[in-house]
């Protein structure tokens, strides 16, 4: 009777871990994107070459005084290489800012020309571009930004 009682433990132990592996994002990986599938790269470097470089640029360096709203009083388009913000940023905001838009995750009267791609992007697809952003980056930032994505696993 004991043997079973232990045998049906060890069972539920492994379905929890198993479960709780299979929750995170990313089937356990560390965060929403994967910057290491060069599958997943490949994809999301040719829909951000042919939606997003029109404005981040072609070597993902962004537009002049993006810091600063244009004539326009829009903000122009950020730098998604370690010279800009994207990295300080954790993978789920990443997410939500490309999905929603960043007026409706800014909130506010931030104005900038960013769509939402909610309608023009899968969820597949808007992890595919920002992880081959991601993978542009040096290590060190890399490490840096997977810090963010853990501290914001261990808040939630």
């Amino acid at each position: 009777m004991m043997r079973w009682g232990l045998v049906l433990a060890a069972a539920v132990a492994a379905g929890v871990g198993l479960w709780t592996f299979m929750a995170l994002p990313g089937g356990g990986e560390a965060g929403l994107l994967r910057p290491a599938d060069a599958a997943v790269v490949a994809e999301g470097r040719a829909l951000y070459a042919a939606n997003c470089a029109s404005c981040h640029g072609e070597g993902l360096e962004g537009q002049p005084d993006w810091r600063s709203p244009g004539p326009d009083g829009l903000m122009p388009a950020p730098p998604h290489d370690e010279s800009g913000h994207t990295w300080h940023h954790d993978d789920e905001t990443l997410f939500r800012l490309t999905k929603l838009g960043p007026a409706a995750v800014v909130g506010g009267d931030y104005e900038s020309a960013m769509p939402a791609y909610e309608d023009m992007f899968s969820d597949e697809e808007i992890i595919a571009v920002l992880s081959y952003i991601k993978s542009t980056w040096p290590e060190e930032i890399r490490t840096r930004h997977d810090s963010l994505n853990a501290a914001r696993a261990k808040s939630k």
